[in-house]
């Protein structure tokens, strides 16, 4: 009879080693059914087909300019309900309140329709705001600005990129004018 030390398995090594190599098998063997299971195709080429720009001078190389019509007429069907919606990313930065109380990075929004530009006692306006303070605030003033601010009045401290959709610009400026 062999002679084994108490508390030691002979086998330990082989149970081990077994049990690391089942464990791989098992691995591959899912790894192949998912395989065959999901089969994806690999591309001839690898990558994406980017398109790329017109050569200079190649026939209808100018993009179609996109029409807005003016904020008149935009105004006449505008939603006012959708505009109070529109008007809740201003809060971030604005108050609508009459009080000026809450967000205070800009200046308060209230009456801010047909109102003289740089005229409320926020402290923050930039250089190029206040040279415009003998302008109002009308719906082609507002439209401007809320399309693209630094477009509109470059040198305005006003982070915000603007709204490009035309239609939801003339939902908040008819909201804008009944906030008063």
């Amino acid at each position: 009879m062999a002679s084994t030390t108490p508390g030691k398995d002979p086998l330990l090594f082989n149970k081990v080693s077994g049990a690391i190599l089942g464990t791989c098998l098992f691995v591959m063997s899912l790894n192949l059914g998912a395989e065959a299971i999901f089969h994806v195709s690999k591309p001839a080429i690898p990558g994406y087909d980017l398109p790329s720009a017109p050569e200079e001078g190649a026939a209808g190389a100018e993009p179609a300019a996109v029409v807005v019509a003016p904020i008149a007429e935009r105004l006449a069907k505008a939603d006012k309900a959708r505009g109070e919606t529109v008007a809740k990313q201003c809060l971030t930065c604005h108050s609508l309140k009459a009080d000026g109380s809450g967000a205070q990075v800009g200046p308060h929004l209230f009456g801010v329709f047909d109102r003289q530009k740089a005229s409320t006692n926020f402290s923050g306006y930039s250089a190029a705001m206040k040279a415009k303070s003998g302008e109002k605030w009308d719906a082609e003033h507002l439209d401007a600005f809320i399309t693209n601010p630094r477009a509109a009045l470059p040198g305005t401290t006003m982070t915000f990129a603007g709204l490009n959709n035309p239609d939801r610009r003339a939902d908040l400026i008819a909201y804008l004018e009944t906030v008063k």
